[in-house]
């Protein structure tokens, strides 16, 4: 579980039981593969339009900067976009510059590349030369000496060859024919024409601003059109409420534009850091590497050492010795530790809404289906995925694949470890939120409504006898390990009355279900810590008036009746409450039942009879401490005054 405790504890909702994957899941499948395959056949399409949209997001702060200075919505977006594309163009202008640069530069480093090579070369060889005779000499000296082999002489015979001829053979031998040599074929191409180099180069010149005009015209319509988009994209996913969901799409558009220019920034300070330095220590065209570290950044985790390559390549070849090299390596490491763990950290939180595995899966995913591009853009594209799954419904699955948050809730998580018997991780969970909020919290947020997951399980015969055993087991153990967090009483609370810190002076009756005894045994441990004296005691100890009446009642004064879920009918709660009325004519009688199954009809509630109706811990303890508050006061009134 996360260790952000703030999200641990949120207000207990419907707990639902679990449904079987039917055609839904077929056709939620389906719908991703159509999804994948439209995303890779129309690529040339839909990436112009991705990139205007995530223009869009960068350049609607400066839009609505320049409409409150009044300049007008269709001015505030051309002025925009024009200065965005001067923008792009210069620095498109100086990377073509500088690579030019670089290209003819190339030749003159040659031979200092060559040199390092032999160098290295000539080092290698000779360590694996000395290796090699080291090695052979350790052999020879640990070898055992050789015993010779006796000679066996035996006349030399003389062999014939097959082929030879024999004496007195008359027949000659086969010709050998000449063997075949191979002519060599040579394709040659026409030279091309100077029409057909102006096609190949328009082609490659073209086809980058063919890209970036759709780009900047469809922004332009994107910024134009911003509340109609907005308006339809309501209508789409979120029609039966449409403010709300208009809300969550304008808080998700701003956040988004945040993120973006952010990340823009951080990353152009990256660059500029890198440039300054590379700069500093010498190495060629550093205006260059210092955009392609802002661009390459973007690539979640490896950005920083793609961009760092080429670099370390030029000054190994630019410097004779290696002082340049290990500069440069320097400088990128130090950099990159600074804004990756020091920075991003103060500018984003704690992170930036995504999970590490999603991150580096989206980039291979992204980098699949639209290659270079795409590696550069996964972390926007999956972080507008995840904020749309987080405010709407049918997109949720894309918060649970790719999101930060925990997979599973506090009450999953704890359901999920009580049953799995991983005693150590439920026990973890509990001290995170016990670091901030009370331990009745903890009970009532967290461990009550997994017991309720696992009584429904229960219903549905999901689980056996012995994992309900194997859960009362773990939450007995967890009750005990957490005995040892005391929750105080507020300083100007009273002191408990002597009767009520008797050993029973509250029998805390577990429910019928077989999850109760562990809500019995929680309030317990709750009204103990407070100085109130409780007992636990089965169903089965009030299943009859014989049972009841052999039990000790003196010294209890109230009454709490348990249950983690109703199990049977209200029936049963009806004649327990009858029994103990019976047994306990002057006692208070108190029935603490799920939230979702309270009963709100003053008539059922007359009819089951008792007097305190609770659906927490927390409200049963509170309830229990103004009792017994209440009946101090009334045995101990204020005396009169005197004249």
């Amino acid at each position: 579980m996360s260790g952000d405790t703030s999200l641990l504890l949120k207000p207990a909702g419907t707990i639902r039981s679990a449904k079987t994957p039917g055609i839904s899941g077929l056709v939620t499948l389906m719908t991703c593969v159509v999804v994948v395959a439209v995303l890779s056949l129309a690529r040339e399409v839909l990436l112009p339009v991705t990139l205007a949209i995530l223009l869009s997001f960068v350049l609607a702060p400066l839009v609505d900067v320049m409409r409150r200075a009044r300049l007008g919505r269709v001015p505030s977006v051309l002025v925009a976009t024009l200065l965005s594309l001067i923008v792009i163009l210069s620095i498109g202008g100086i990377i073509g510059t500088q690579v030019a640069a670089l290209v003819n530069d190339i030749p003159r480093h040659a031979g200092t590349i060559q040199d390092k090579m032999q160098s290295l070369q000539g080092v290698m060889a000779g360590r694996l030369s000395d290796f090699v005779t080291g090695f052979g000499r350790r052999t020879d000296e640990t070898a055992p000496a050789a015993i010779p082999a006796p000679s066996l002489e035996r006349a030399p015979t003389l062999e014939r060859s097959p082929t030879a001829p024999r004496a007195g053979d008359t027949t000659s031998a086969a010709p050998v024919p000449a063997p075949v040599v191979p002519i060599p074929v040579e394709v040659r191409q026409p030279p091309a024409t100077a029409g057909e180099l102006a096609q190949r180069i328009l082609a490659l010149v073209l086809s980058p601003l063919a890209t970036t005009g759709i780009v900047f015209v469809v922004a332009i319509f994107i910024l134009l059109q911003r509340q109609d988009l907005r308006d339809r994209l309501v209508r789409l996913l979120g029609a039966r409420d449409l403010h709300r969901t208009m809300l969550a799409l304008d808080d998700a558009a701003y956040r988004l534009s945040r993120y973006f220019l952010t990340q823009l920034a951080l990353n152009a300070v990256f660059g500029l850091v890198i440039g300054i330095g590379l700069a500093l220590i010498g190495v060629p065209n550093p205006v260059l590497w210092g955009i392609v570290a802002l661009l390459m950044r973007f690539v979640p985790y490896v950005g920083a050492i793609l961009s760092a390559a080429l670099p370390l390549a030029l000054a190994a070849a630019v410097d004779p010795g290696w002082t340049m090299v290990v500069w440069t390596t320097v400088l990128f490491a130090v950099c990159e530790v600074a804004m990756g763990h020091v920075i991003e950290p103060i500018v984003y939180g704690r992170s930036t809404g995504l999970s590490p595995v999603s991150v580096v899966v989206s980039a291979i995913f992204w980098g699949w289906l639209w290659g270079p591009i795409g590696l550069i853009l996964s972390m926007p594209l999956t972080m507008c995925l995840v904020v749309l799954g987080r405010h709407v419904g049918r997109l949720e699955f894309l918060d649970v694949l790719f999101g930060d948050q925990p997979a599973l809730t506090p009450a999953e998580s704890f359901y999920q470890g009580i049953l799995a018997g991983n005693l150590d991780e439920v026990q973890n969970a509990a001290e995170q939120v016990l670091r901030e909020q009370p331990l009745p919290a903890y009970y009532d947020e967290v461990a009550i409504p997994g017991l309720q997951l696992a009584a429904i399980d229960i219903e549905r015969n999901v689980l056996t006898e012995a994992q309900v055993n194997r859960i009362n087991t773990a939450v007995a153990d967890l009750l005990g390990e957490l005995s040892e967090h005391q929750d105080t009483d507020p300083p100007d609370s009273p002191p408990i009355p002597a009767p009520w810190t008797a050993p029973a002076a509250v029998l805390c009756v577990a429910g019928r279900g077989p999850l109760d005894a562990a809500a019995a045994a929680m309030l317990a441990q709750l009204l103990v810590q407070r100085g109130v004296g409780a007992r636990v005691m089965q169903q089965a100890d009030i299943a009859t008036r014989a049972a009841l009446q052999a039990i000790d009642v003196a010294d209890v004064q109230m009454v709490c009746l348990c249950h983690a879920s109703i199990a049977g009918t209200p029936i049963n709660l009806r004649y327990a409450v009858r029994r103990l009325r019976s047994r306990l004519p002057t006692a208070t009688i108190l029935v603490n039942l799920p939230p979702g199954e309270f009963p709100d009809d003053d008539r059922l509630r007359a009819a089951v009879g008792a007097e305190h109706y609770t659906q927490s811990l927390t409200a049963t303890v509170t309830a229990c401490l103004d009792q017994a508050h209440a009946a101090q006061n009334i045995a101990s009134p204020q005396a009169a005054p005197t004249v």
